[in-house]
């Protein structure tokens, strides 16, 4: 007796996979899910069932239809009219309000010109007020409202903080659209997992091409953007480098993957870098399928990764769970029939919609400056029509679009959404994740680009708002924060388990601690993209963050805390939250050195040959030793030299002896990290 998949039955129904799920619900038959099969003779009583429901429903739809085109006729004479007086009264107010812009200062000069009057006529009405100006000074702008206002002008400040000019352009370009306006559009993957399970050798299988051989020891170079047909329905897949790009993008505010396809190879399991990316994409917010690959190897263990992944929160399907588990084998090009029908069931299930009938909007996953065609920027279309010819800005960037070409390198004259496509005609090279929007000219693109430009310069000039622990308190009473997201990495596993439980119960009514992400380890620089995304608070246990993570760390402006007794965590964040942090000194690091060669000396102990590959190593500075990143010693400098002469300090790429107070235990390749602790200024 043959059997029929839940989904497959929906389909014939006309129905989406969620509604008959809810009919077999009602009936009570046993069903898990839309994955399940179910006999010939459940599918023929569900069919005979549902067959009048199904026709009934589109009976009232059309009834209802002609009812509504009814309505709409018979009351299309009075909207008009409405719609008209409206429309009237709005001008007649506008034409009565002369609005100008201008900065917190102008010319007396300048003022007339843009009032088009007698700079004379101003200097008097100024006179008048008590205030002798000549035609170059400047006036505040509360004083040249008073003067514009004699003359029936109004003046404004221009849109300046990053807030006003995002919300005018979400409400100018990138406006939600009417139901009826909305199309189904194809759903965008992005593929992720461990460095070496098998991600682009994946969608080297699912698109047939030769990726996988074309680039340096297989992994995916650049973050680009590829379109495959799958029973004539579309599935665009971001090929991304890893989850760090995938946050790199969020962080900016890019939300646009629909799906996230976790690759884990079957004989490995579950790695820390699965683990991270699982938590991305949970942190984005989007439903995951997972890959479980290599499954042509003896060897592989599949139910084995499904018992580590349910420890992640991510339950397979066939054990109660709502997670799409499937095999494959890239090599093989095995299970991916199989990969391609769970997405785009998935996808069904999402519902996912577009208009393609208005001004486009997308966003920039990549972006570069070419030698001979100038800046070039692939941009993925999510809402909209995008056209040869169509003024367009991005960030800072602007331009009008000179050529199109699709990912198989094809010119293309217009594109529609879920469509990923190369752009040449930009002023500059944008940001990846940076929002595209298409305006009606090149003029009023050049004036947002403008706007863009100030405003990126004037966030350079004062601190990024990220959250720490030290306005914490302050920011809980404001509202800002209620949830107080912490990525918790330490030397052992065992420890991080601790750290969190007794974390967690900090909570409060006004704000909730929330561990989004635990690992073993030094912190990495996917640490501290993920921190930025998710504005979130970093702290370590016994480990300290990479030189490359100290750096991104300073660029994001993500708060990074540094313990040894959990119990000091515990009181800081607990006085964070009951706005008790009083921190009277700050830690400074100083430097890095590198030991390179270890001497013993009689009556000194162990002497270290370092090299300094960071900052400067002071005398009365203090020390950690670091060995794997990992922290094991904390203490001072017994003595510092420079060949034979007691120094002060060894600066960057300068070489001297080093001995650490009381310690003797240094191999080579060890990290010595100094460090002052700094008075803060109140």
């Amino acid at each position: 007796m043959t059997k029929l998949r839940v989904y497959e039955l929906a389909k014939e129904l006309g129905l989406t996979s969620k509604d008959l799920m809810e009919k077999i619900s009602e009936l009570d038959l046993k069903v898990a899910s839309h994955m399940s099969a179910i006999e010939d003779e459940e599918a023929e009583l569900l069919r005979e069932l549902l067959k009048d429901e199904v026709n009934n429903k589109e009976n009232i739809e059309n009834d209802s239809k002609e009812l509504e085109e009814k309505l709409i006729k018979d009351n299309k004479n009075t909207t008009n009219k409405s719609t008209q007086v409206e429309e009237n009264t709005i001008e007649k107010e506008e034409s009565n309000t002369n609005k100008i812009e201008v900065e917190e200062t102008i010319q007396v000069k300048e003022l007339a010109e843009k009032m088009n009057i007698s700079p004379n006529e101003v200097i008097t009405k100024l006179i008048s007020l008590g205030i002798m100006a000549g035609l170059n000074q400047d006036i505040d702008f509360d004083t040249a409202s008073i003067i514009a206002a004699e003359f029936d002008y109004e003046l404004v400040m221009p849109l300046s903080s990053s807030e006003e000019i995002e919300e005018k352009l979400i409400a100018e370009l990138d406006y939600e659209d009417s139901p009826e306006d909305l199309v189904l559009r194809p759903p965008v993957v992005t593929v992720m997992g461990h460095v070496d399970h098998g991600k682009t050798s994946l969608l080297d299988a699912i698109r047939e091409t030769s990726v996988t051989k074309k680039e340096a020891g297989g992994i995916t170079q650049h973050i680009g953007a590829s379109t495959v047909n799958v029973k004539n329905k579309e599935i665009v897949f971001l090929d991304t480098p890893g989850h760090e790009a995938f946050t790199s993008m969020r962080a900016r505010g890019a939300q646009i993957t629909d799906i996230a396809i976790l690759v884990v190879a079957g004989d490995d399991g579950v790695m820390p870098q699965t683990v991270e990316a699982l938590n991305h994409a949970k942190a984005a917010d989007v439903p995951i399928i997972v890959a479980v690959n290599k499954m042509d190897k003896p060897e592989v263990n599949p139910d084995r990764v499904k018992q580590e992944l349910t420890e992640h929160g991510l339950m397979p399907e066939e054990w109660g769970g709502d997670t799409i588990f499937v095999h494959v084998s890239a090599l093989k090009k095995q299970g991916i029939d199989e990969l391609l029908e769970m997405i785009a069931l998935v996808s069904e299930m999402q519902e996912l919609k577009a208009n393609p009938n208005r001004n486009a909007v997308g966003t920039i996953i990549e972006a570069k400056l070419d030698k001979s065609r100038g800046p070039v920027a692939t941009v993925l279309v999510q809402k909209g029509t995008l056209s040869i010819g169509d003024a367009v800005v991005s960030g800072s960037s602007y331009g009008r679009i000179r050529a199109m070409l699709d990912d198989k390198g094809k010119r293309v004259k217009k594109v529609g959404p879920s469509t990923p496509v190369e752009i040449l005609g930009l002023s500059e090279v944008p940001n990846a994740g940076e929002r595209l929007y298409m305006v009606d000219d090149d003029k009023k693109a050049r004036d947002i680009a403008e706007k863009v430009r100030i405003k990126n310069r004037d966030e350079h000039l004062k601190a990024t708002q990220k959250v720490s622990l030290d306005d914490l308190f302050e920011r809980i009473q404001q509202g800002e924060v209620k949830d107080l997201n912490l990525i918790i990495k330490a030397d052992v596993k065992g420890t991080t388990e601790a750290i969190k439980q007794s974390l967690v119960k900090l909570s409060t009514e006004e704000v909730k601690v929330n561990p989004i992400h635990i690992g073993v380890g030094a912190i990495t620089e996917s640490d501290i993209m993920l921190a930025s995304a998710s504005n979130a608070i970093v702290i370590g246990f016994n480990v300290r963050p990479t030189t490359s993570a100290i750096e991104v760390a300073k660029r994001e402006q993500v708060d990074v805390r540094n313990y040894r007794v959990i119990y000091n965590a515990i009181e800081d964040i607990k006085a964070a939250i009951e706005g008790m942090l009083d921190p009277e000194y700050q830690e400074v690091v100083l430097g890095r050195a590198e030991v390179r060669a270890t001497f013993k000396v009689p009556n000194a102990g162990t002497i270290a040959g370092v090299y300094v590959i960071q900052g400067k190593v002071t005398r009365n500075s203090s020390i950690r030793l670091l060995r794997d990143n990992v922290v094991i010693h904390e203490g001072s400098i017994s003595s510092l030299k420079r060949f034979k002469d007691d120094v002060k300090e060894i600066q960057t790429n300068y070489e001297g002896g080093l001995g650490i107070d009381g310690y003797n235990d240094l191999k080579e390749g060890d990290v010595i990290e100094a460090y002052i602790l700094e008075e803060v200024k109140k």
